[in-house]
């Protein structure tokens, strides 16, 4: 399958995503979000979609979380298996936050600042954290450093021993 090809069939399973995710959550979901390869739209044929779903309330701990999400992933079977039929092998590598935890605050959250595809934003909440987080790395000088092929992030360039600072 050719890039366009490829690119079209993540569009499809995107949109589907979104709506599964619509289905199952409802008038609970505040945030979904792609980040990764395919949020940076350089996904390969075998990239995993990571996906960030903000919903209000979610169940405590991660197995009920997950439990729920399972749902999302039934009303994804045929679509992700018309992919495979096409040539693109993908699976779904969900992260369940309720806006305190996003609020609270991640390392995940570092790369998406540049990277996130926002899917469905409900009053922006997910777009304001993340602007919020970029104008922090800003204030701090921080920089993504790029070395063979990856990338770590440096989030105080003038860092002193023992200066402590917030994200």
């Amino acid at each position: 399958m050719n890039a366009t090809g490829q690119r079209k069939q993540f569009e499809v399973l995107l949109a589907a995503l979104l709506e599964a995710c619509e289905k199952v959550y409802g008038s609970r979901l505040v945030s979904v979000a792609v980040f990764g390869s395919v949020g940076r739209d350089s996904a390969r044929a075998d990239s995993d979609i990571d996906l960030l779903v903000v919903a209000e309330p979610l169940p405590e701990g991660r197995l009920k979380r997950v439990e729920e999400f399972s749902a999302v992933e039934d009303l994804m079977r045929d679509v992700l298996e018309r992919a495979r039929r096409s040539g693109v092998e993908t699976y779904l590598s969900p992260v369940l936050k309720s806006p305190e935890e996003v609020r609270i605050g991640s390392p995940l959250f570092l790369d998406m600042v540049d990277d996130a595809q926002i899917l469905l934003d409900r009053e922006g909440f997910l777009a304001a954290e993340l602007a919020r987080l970029r104008d922090r790395l800003e204030a701090l000088g921080a920089r993504r450093v790029r070395r063979a092929g990856a990338w770590y992030w440096d989030l105080k360039p003038d860092y002193r021993i023992g200066e402590e600072f917030e994200l």
